[in-house]
């Protein structure tokens, strides 16, 4: 079932991360990513391609997996030197003749960009915005794609990616796993019922960002609204995307489902670039909440894979509270259909 789940996703746009801590800054540019197994070159001659790390002559890989972003005007086979243009198209192929460079591309997946991120698919059913959906339309006065990278966190997570999403998308468990949350989110105490998540969720008194203190000395990301600047937006951005919005920086969360019971998990913390470039930048007050908050979070997935894995485990039941859970049931079933 994983590896069904994972051939449904290849054709979903997929978010690989950041554009600009991928190193894909400018035209020139290479980097070598992950896509649910495979090794990718996702190059920028003007235009973004995503091609698959392996020459068409003989199956070499191009780059080694972990090869760092680099500026290049070609991509070279090491074993016999067949050259590729940042396109795909096939450019040398040294001491041979009669062959049509046409037959001998780079497969190539779909690559588009929206809010600052890389998306990937293989022959996608949709366009990413058909995708995305309302999504951009909620969200539309963060200024997402100009954010900058201020704070990194890693985590391989012993826990199916399905558990975390679902983890993400309700806040039943806050009260008893968040405490710290919950004192400047008081209405996640009550399990986050009746809160109206589209518009926003309201600190305590006093508070307007997700910081220990709940206060900061960022200012607050312009063009917000009256209300965007003293609550907390929420995002789960199928399949793999959380985005939990702040006034004054974004925490974005990409999960790379590597096992059926283990989940690699990047958050990284957005702030706008006039706070980023100042000498007296430090990320550490929101970074102090959110690795706390995560590492709660990973706790109990990894307690809820364990206990899934019981052979008594009859099945779980969903509170009211919990309904959005259900999102992912409804939005992975019919795919794995197709």
């Amino acid at each position: 079932m994983f590896q069904r789940e994972r051939d449904m996703l290849r054709h979903e746009w997929t978010c690989l991360g950041r554009l600009h801590a991928l190193g894909l800054t400018e035209r020139g540019r290479v980097a070598v990513v992950d896509f649910y197994g495979e090794s990718l070159l996702v190059t920028d001659d003007g235009q973004l391609h995503a091609l698959v790390n392996v020459c068409r002559h003989r199956g070499s890989q191009l780059m080694p997996t972990d090869s760092p972003p680099c500026g290049a005007r070609a991509i070279r086979c090491p074993y016999h030197s067949w050259t590729y243009a940042l396109d795909g198209s096939l450019m040398h192929a040294p001491h041979v003749d009669g062959i049509d460079p046409a037959d001998f591309a780079l497969t190539t997946l779909a690559a588009d960009t929206w809010g600052g991120f890389l998306w990937v698919a293989e022959s996608p059913r949709t366009t990413l915005l058909d995708q995305l959906g309302p999504i951009p339309e909620r969200i539309r006065r963060y200024p997402l794609a100009d954010l900058r990278l201020g704070l990194r966190f890693e985590y391989d997570v012993q826990a199916n990616w399905k558990v975390i999403a679902e983890n993400y998308n309700e806040c039943y468990h806050c009260g008893p796993v968040h405490p710290e949350l919950s004192r400047l989110v008081p209405a996640f105490a009550s399990g986050g019922k009746d809160i109206p998540w589209e518009d926003g969720v309201p600190h305590r008194e006093g508070a307007w960002t997700f910081t220990m203190s709940g206060t900061t000395e960022r200012a607050p990301f312009p063009n917000l609204d009256e209300h965007e600047r003293v609550k907390h937006k929420g995002e789960l951005v199928y399949p793999n995307l959380l985005l939990s919005l702040s006034a004054e920086h974004v925490a974005a969360y990409t999960l790379s489902p590597q096992a059926i019971d283990r989940t690699h998990v990047v958050c990284d913390l957005l702030f706008h670039p006039v706070e980023t470039v100042k000498d007296t930048f430090d990320p550490s007050d929101a970074g102090d909440l959110w690795d706390l908050v995560n590492r709660q979070d990973w706790a109990i997935c990894e307690s809820v894979q364990r206990g899934m894995s019981s052979r008594y485990f009859q099945g779980g039941w969903y509170a009211p509270m919990e309904d959005d859970s259900l999102d992912i049931r409804h939005w992975l079933f019919p795919r794995l259909q197709l």
